[in-house]
């Protein structure tokens, strides 16, 4: 028997087959795929609640996209993802799947929408960066930094349009703080505290640890991809529990505090661009299948001065990101905008160089930039840079010594002990790039 052919004309089993050796070039998708005026249709690959949240709130409403596939490795989530998308069009178009390679195999979707756990974001990217699908990620870009390296590369080598999901970017109270901070508002800034959730987010399974029968409809194998393979548990699942679970996320200090690292810096580019050392005290989760890290304080230092300390919220520094200058400072989070003195917040800037790009809708701007071929407002280097900001200091605590970092290199220096720890290894088949 033939193995069945999708549209492009490429079976399944030589779709997997070139996934596994690494694509060399993109999939060839037809115009309408990505014509400038039609609606790009899209694929969403992990639908859980906050897949199903980006798609609902800014994919499905939105009349230049149309959401064609879902996939999820738990059937129930998928065919409510799809029953959500099909009664907001009042028609039943919307399929979906189990194996995220057969959204990427699909040459009538020119998209994909990523939200599965962060354990699968270096393949997962990697992978549609291949087969030619423009890309809105969740954060961060992996669990380790050579993710964030393969799918800067494969984003850059396949001209892939890639929005990170840093939505505080589409924010107007983050960009003017940077902006006041990168226009000299506040004079030379020498100091950036930032502070993310951490100890506050507990987990929430509580029964037996004990291997269990994988559930009808749950594919445990394909759920697990990269990750090491370990006997199926309800407690691998549940919310925030995997976050917690070194497996499948590092943990707060990169996949929650990559938001606020990101804005730190947008407003004070110096931090990626420079050189710098960084350390950092930890302790570690221990309930249950919970492991990686509780509670931090990171310090980085620059060559010119600069320093910036980052911590779990209130441990000493408030929740966000605070920028200090010789003249004033600005603090910014979720919640407020503050600064010292406070006409900043009144102030309205000029037009120049140190203006930054205005986003009011991170899912919007994806879809404007796919349609103009542009970056959008979080591209795939920030993302990374980002990622990067938590991923050394959590190498800096496990390693319990002070790391030096050379941004540009993207590497430590001189240090092989700390690069071994640059990459995580990944259950065959699987691979980045």
């Amino acid at each position: 028997m033939q193995p069945q052919k999708n549209r492009a004309g490429i079976s399944r089993r030589a779709f997997v087959k070139a996934a596994g050796a690494g694509l060399a070039a993109p999939l060839l998708l037809p115009a309408r795929a990505r014509g400038a005026n039609e609606r790009i249709r899209m694929g969403v690959i992990g639908t859980g609640s906050r897949g199903a949240q980006v798609m609902m709130e800014g994919f499905v409403p939105d009349k230049g996209v149309e959401v064609a596939l879902v996939c999820d490795p738990q059937r129930a989530r998928r065919e409510q993802a799809a029953k959500l998308v099909n009664n907001y069009y009042e028609r039943n178009e919307c399929a979906h799947c189990n194996d995220f390679r057969d959204v990427l195999a699909r040459d009538d979707i020119a998209a994909v929408l990523i939200t599965a756990p962060d354990h699968w974001h270096g393949v997962m990217a990697t992978m549609a960066a291949n087969a030619g699908k423009d890309m809105y990620c969740e954060k961060p870009l992996g669990l380790c930094v050579r993710d964030g390296q393969a799918i800067r590369d494969a984003v850059r080598r396949n001209n892939i349009i890639f929005q990170t999901g840093t939505q505080q970017r589409s924010t107007r109270n983050f960009r003017h703080a940077c902006e006041l901070a990168l226009g000299g508002y506040i004079g030379n800034v020498h100091t950036i505290e930032v502070a993310a959730p951490g100890p506050s987010f507990k987990p929430k399974y509580d029964g037996s640890l004990d291997p269990q029968p994988v559930p009808e409809g749950m594919d445990w194998e394909l759920y697990t991809g990269p990750a090491p393979m370990r006997p199926f548990n309800p407690g691998r699942l549940e919310w925030p529990d995997w976050y917690l679970i070194s497996d499948y996320c590092i943990g707060f200090i990169v996949n929650w505090g990559v938001h606020h690292l990101d804005i730190a810096a947008w407003g004070c580019p110096r931090l990626i661009t420079q050189p710098f050392e960084c350390e950092c005290e930890a302790d570690y989760r221990s309930k249950g299948f919970t492991d990686n890290i509780n509670g931090w304080r990171a310090e980085f230092t620059y060559p010119d001065g600069l320093r910036m300390r980052y911590s779990d919220t209130d441990n000493p520094w408030p929740q966000g990101v605070c920028f200090r200058g010789d003249e004033g400072w600005v603090h910014v989070s979720r919640k407020s905008i503050s600064a010292e003195p406070a006409s900043l917040l009144e102030l309205e800037l000029p037009a120049g160089e140190n203006r930054l790009h205005e986003s009011n809708h991170h899912a919007r701007d994806f879809i404007e930039a796919v349609k103009a071929r542009r970056d959008p407002v979080s591209p795939v280097e920030s993302g990374h840079q980002a990622s990067n900001l938590g991923l050394i200091p959590e190498i800096a605590a496990r390693l319990k010594r002070k790391l030096r970092w050379d941004p540009v290199a993207d590497q430590f220096h001189d240090d092989a002990e700390a690069t071994a720890l640059l990459a995580k290894p990944l259950r065959a088949p699987w691979r980045r790039g």
